[in-house]
């Protein structure tokens, strides 16, 4: 079942609070009611990958400036029917970035979002459930700004807040700063 893998995960993660445990709850229906849940041709929403990119200080954040939104994210995108989540956000990473040397921190899930993305192109409103991963990696090394971002930068954790303070980016730095 290709939806096993991201169904075990889903299910062992605790969320941080009791909104994202409810993203958790709304994720996981989803899933198991939707087959075709990593195409982005389920056009009512889908599953999406992204990567909370830290460097090896865990102080700064690896942020990418979203084109089209106009807003400061961590890199990501669609699955496009792969059900490997982790290995979808590892590569929209390396691809928004150019970095290649991306380590994984740990294999569970970080983060869950659910997100509504407005009407454009003729693709009417639909829901991102944005399965979240948390990576590691050396911010000396050179990004590439591709056609798909305005800018790219290493962001003080403490800084984020400046450059996109929804919930959503707020809630990752507030895991990102609890001491381990």
């Amino acid at each position: 079942m290709h939806r096993k893998k991201i169904l075990e995960l889903l299910n062992s993660h605790v969320g941080h609070d009791q909104n994202e445990q409810k993203m958790t709850q709304r994720t996981i229906a989803f899933v198991n009611d939707y087959t075709n849940c990593f195409d982005r041709e389920l056009l009512i929403g889908h599953i999406t990958g992204s990567a909370w990119i830290l460097d090896k200080s865990g102080q700064f954040v690896l942020l990418t400036h979203h084109r089209k939104l106009n807003r400061w994210f961590q890199p990501g995108g669609h699955c496009d029917g792969d059900c490997d989540v982790m290995n979808v956000a590892l590569k929209e990473a390396i691809e928004e970035t150019g970095v290649s040397e991306i380590e994984l921190v740990n294999e569970g899930i970080f983060d869950i979002d659910i997100h509504t993305i407005p009407e454009r192109k003729g693709v009417p409103e639909h829901l991102h459930y944005d399965i979240r991963f948390l990576f590691r990696a050396d911010k000396d090394l050179p990004l590439l700004i591709t056609e798909e971002s305005n800018d790219l930068g290493w962001i003080e954790l403490s800084k984020v807040e400046e450059l996109n303070s929804e919930e959503s980016m707020m809630r990752m730095v507030r895991k990102t700063l609890i001491p381990a």
